[in-house]
């Protein structure tokens, strides 16, 4: 590994101190490197604080000046909450920028690059891009889809249940991976389930972590027809974060009214094939800054987003049990009829968690 890139690796650590703070912001972070030794790091701690390159920058003052910046991702180049990076990066006096990725947003993407070329900075992209492109994942799905991005997350047997023939899926997963989906509730903007799986299990959909450190991500329900009680664990949270139902015209207005009346938003989706059109949701979710969603079932619901070639990232959990053919099957779908039409995704990545086994996959476009 050169150089560059062990700093940049070490930027992009940096740069997890904002994750899950900063939407509809990119996770970005930044180094400053004078003579092989880091002098100063930043981060993106939320959207309308300075930028991390910026952060970085005012660390060390009159000390940037000829010195090496790292960037996760290439510097802004307009005003929006904040004013331009390239311009504090130039005024800093430093003698080259080293930046991970080209930004897609449109108002930037390469403009960053030339404008600080003009200024005379050598500038080197495209170091440890495949990394800083991934811990973008949900700023690009964005900037390039025009919606959230939505991670299935699933807690599965051997034989592919989570849950037993009476409905039982109390655990599928132990304590270690009940832990680490507390984290990424932490670090996601948005949780979301269908109705079927509030009724069944009645969900709190919060984030509970030692220390008391986590923070709730916005709970998103599927409810095409406002049929949800109101005495549903979600709606009598005490809880900093939104409560969101997704539903469509088919509701009736007192059902609606009724939701907001508890402090639930109510979103009226467009429909497809008589249910919420998914796409339509997470275009809507999107455009509020909550570009990253995880979504936690149940059967249903997941055979839907694959079914409609909505999957970003799938997370399934394997424990090793085994229910039987009774059991319920994780994905609710019309099957294919022949092996080859199967829907295929990339070889996964796999770790242990506790006595389970976490297998992430990325979508075959």
């Amino acid at each position: 590994m050169t150089a560059d890139a062990r700093f940049m690796r070490l930027a992009l650590a940096a740069g997890e101190a904002g994750r899950g703070r900063t939407s509809p912001n990119p996770v970005v972070g930044a180094l400053v490197v004078r003579k092989g030794r880091v002098i100063a790091r930043g981060f993106h701690a939320r959207a309308g604080e300075p930028h991390a390159e910026v952060m970085a920058l005012k660390k060390v003052g009159q000390a940037a000046r000829g010195a090496d910046l790292f960037v996760t991702l290439e510097p802004c180049v307009h005003f929006g909450r904040t004013p331009p990076c390239v311009d504090a990066i130039i005024a800093a006096g430093v003698r080259r920028v080293i930046i991970g990725t080209i930004d897609p947003n449109p108002l930037v993407k390469g403009r960053g690059v030339r404008r600080l070329r003009r200024a005379g900075i050598d500038v080197v992209s495209g170091v440890f891009e495949t990394e800083c492109r991934a811990a973008n994942a949900a700023f690009f799905t964005f900037m390039q889809k025009g919606r959230a991005r939505a991670v299935l997350k699933v807690a599965a047997t051997l034989d592919g249940k989570i849950a037993t023939a009476s409905g039982d899926s109390r655990w599928v997963s132990g304590p270690d991976a009940r832990a680490l989906v507390h984290r990424w509730r932490d670090e996601f903007d948005a949780v979301l389930v269908g109705a079927e799986t509030v009724r069944k299990d009645d969900p709190q959909l919060t984030t509970r972590r030692s220390g008391g450190k986590g923070r709730d991500a916005v709970r998103v329900m599927l409810d095409s027809r406002c049929t949800l009680p109101l005495t549903a664990g979600v709606f009598c949270l005490k809880s900093h974060a939104p409560t969101i139902v997704a539903t469509t015209a088919a509701a009736p207005l007192g059902r609606r009214q009724a939701l907001e009346k508890r402090g639930v938003e109510v979103i009226v989706c467009k429909t497809r094939s008589g249910r919420i059109d998914l796409e339509d949701l997470l275009v809507r979710l999107g455009a509020r800054g909550l570009l990253d969603v995880l979504v936690e079932g149940g059967a249903t619901v997941f055979g839907s987003f694959l079914a409609a070639g909505l999957v970003d990232e799938l997370r399934i959990f394997v424990a090793p049990r085994v229910v039987g053919s009774s059991g319920l099957s994780w994905a609710a779908m019309a099957a294919p009829s022949t092996m080859a039409d199967a829907m295929r995704f990339a070889p996964p990545s796999i770790q242990r968690i506790g006595d389970d086994v976490l297998f992430i996959c990325l979508p075959i476009n």
